[in-house]
């Protein structure tokens, strides 16, 4: 993923109200830009320290920068854009990077499963993608060779004690998003639950029980029951990140 142009670099000052965070630019001046994280960005946010962002052309925003990359005391680069994770995991699979992905003929995006009215953030299947993809009724090859895929994407950013974890706050959303790979698994598909690791710093990721332990235990019944559980570690600079290669999780 290519940044064009490059991002910006500023100094941070503060972060309030979820979506906000004013910056210092390098004229001096201080702006308020959005802050694209509804997480809680533990151990994130390092007042004083370097980062980096975007501006929209789009005059409807009312705030035209977003916040993008930070930079933490110690040098580590720190993705805080959370919606740039499922992009980064498709341009991964697309260039073959996520070897554990490889070999489908057709990926979507959003496409709407499950028990609990959910969107899957990537669908893999053998159809190929000069078919009709667009719909999630679409018909699947009538001798399919693999299993369709079905990937949770989820950012991970939380460093502590040399430590990945996932996630940095309470999270009912992730539960069920986990309960839905469990069911894709029963029903003959593959699930699987991809961490993009925007993180410099991070080498492994493991379940945060301190944090939610619902949460984690989900996770190991939902790798019990067959759910594939993966981590990729991100390369980020001002001018592009990519995902280059796996790290461990720690079940």
């Amino acid at each position: 993923m290519l940044f064009t142009p490059p991002f910006e670099q500023g100094v941070l000052l503060r972060r309030y109200k979820r979506f906000l965070t004013d910056i210092r630019l390098s004229d001096g001046s201080e702006v308020t830009i959005h802050c694209p994280n509804t997480g809680s960005m533990k151990n994130c946010l390092f007042a004083g320290e370097k980062v980096w962002f975007s501006t929209s052309d789009n005059p409807k925003r009312k705030y035209s920068r977003t916040w993008e990359q930070a930079e933490s005391d110690v040098g580590h680069i720190i993705g805080i854009n959370t919606g740039r994770a499922n992009q980064l995991a498709e341009d991964a699979i697309r260039a073959g990077v996520i070897t554990e992905l490889s070999g489908y003929g057709s990926l979507r995006r959003e496409v709407k499963y499950g028990s609990e009215n959910s969107r899957i953030d990537i669908l893999l299947s053998d159809a190929t993608d000069s078919a009709d993809t667009t719909s999630p009724d679409a018909t699947p090859p009538t001798t399919p060779v693999k299993p369709n895929c079905y990937v949770e994407v989820k950012s991970c950013t939380l460093l502590e004690g040399g430590q990945g974890y996932f996630p940095d706050a309470v999270t009912t959303r992730g539960q069920k998003h986990l309960r839905e790979l469990i069911e894709m698994v029963a029903a003959g598909h593959r699930g699987v639950l991809l961490f993009v690791v925007q993180h410099t710093g991070i080498d492994s990721v493991q379940a945060a029980a301190h944090i939610d332990p619902d949460y984690s235990a989900l996770l190991t019944k939902a790798h019990n029951a067959g759910v594939e559980v993966i981590a990729y570690r991100t390369e980020m600079s001002p001018s592009g990140a990519f995902l280059i290669k796996s790290c461990p999780v720690k079940l």
